[in-house]
């Protein structure tokens, strides 16, 4: 197989936060208001502002995504195959309550539901690219906080080396069609290393408001260098673990489904061509940068391996 060799991405295609905090300002300053305790938290599941959240760092300043293409068009198999069917479908999911069991090699293993999680972590925007492994992408304003801030707060055991994370189980919410798909629960995975890594992101909302069920309500993952199937919706468990685990779509279709997914234009993909994507919001065809454009952040992560092997 040829080698292939991209330009590392500019660093000035990532705002600073200091450069982007004016421009999301006005935003922020309507919805901090509403941040006076616990009575200011809206019920997660419900379309309103989320309160208090501020212009987060390595925001793009790209052309965002519209709200309607982002929630409407949708890869979330446990409501059906169709780009649609998410919408249509996610309503049966009930987001509240909500509780994420952390366990495995962390220090304070339990569940932690989310009101703990909306008072323990400030939120934050920040405006991400997503590349998607079918060679399409969007640019997404999403709100949430590092996922390192909750692995900290569980504490990262000794000999923990890979996060493992669950979807929600609950079959009698999909549609028929849905069940036959994969094994359930849907299981994602990272090195921990990547998992504490600053863009990794725990997020609750987007375009303002807070997650709508069929982007992964109430809580997702979403780690922008990677393809968007590595950022897993609805997190009901977190798992630290000494070996390597096995994710779903990885177990379903290997070559095709990386366990690192990282975006790279050069691994020839069996049915994507991976070296240009088409962009959602306007159909306009652009080059597919290694690691997404976020490579002057992440590429030391993976120095010395060889990208096309450990896709």
């Amino acid at each position: 197989m040829p080698k292939f060799s991209y330009p590392i991405p500019r660093t000035a295609e990532i705002t600073p936060k200091a450069a982007f905090l004016n421009r999301r300002a006005v935003v922020a300053g309507l919805t901090a208001g509403l941040a006076t305790g616990l009575a200011g938290w809206p019920t997660i599941g419900r379309a309103q502002p989320l309160p208090g959240f501020t212009s987060g760092p390595y925001s793009t300043d790209e052309d965002l995504t519209t709200k309607e293409v982002a929630t409407g068009y949708c890869n979330f198999f446990e409501f059906g195959p169709a780009k649609d069917d998410p919408a249509q479908n996610a309503h049966m999911l009930q987001t509240d309550p909500w509780s994420i069991m952390i366990d495995g090699l962390v220090d304070r293993p339990g569940p932690i539901d989310m009101d703990d999680i909306l008072r323990r972590f400030a939120l934050e925007e920040r405006i991400y690219r997503l590349r998607c492994v079918e060679a399409w992408s969007m640019v997404i304003p999403w709100i949430g906080f590092p996922l390192a801030e909750l692995l900290a707060y569980a504490g990262v055991g000794s000999g923990a080396r890979y996060v493992q994370f669950e979807s929600f189980d609950d079959v009698s919410v999909m549609p028929q069609r849905a069940r036959s798909l994969l094994d359930w629960p849907y299981t994602e995975a990272l090195r921990l290393d990547e998992a504490t890594h600053p863009l990794t992101l725990l997020a609750v909302g987007m375009y303002g408001d807070v997650m709508p069920n069929q982007n992964g309500a109430p809580i997702r993952l979403v780690v922008p260098w990677k393809y968007g199937f590595k950022s897993i919706k609805s997190i009901k468990r977190i798992s630290l673990t000494a070996s390597q685990p096995a994710p779903t779509w990885h177990v379903k279709s290997p070559r095709e489904y990386g366990f690192y997914a990282n975006v790279n234009p050069g691994v020839r993909h069996p049915r994507w061509h991976q070296a240009t994507e088409r962009r959602l919001h306007d159909g306009t065809r652009i080059r597919t940068e290694m690691f997404n454009g976020y490579g002057d952040l992440v590429a030391d992560m993976y120095a010395g391996m060889d990208l096309e092997q450990h896709y």
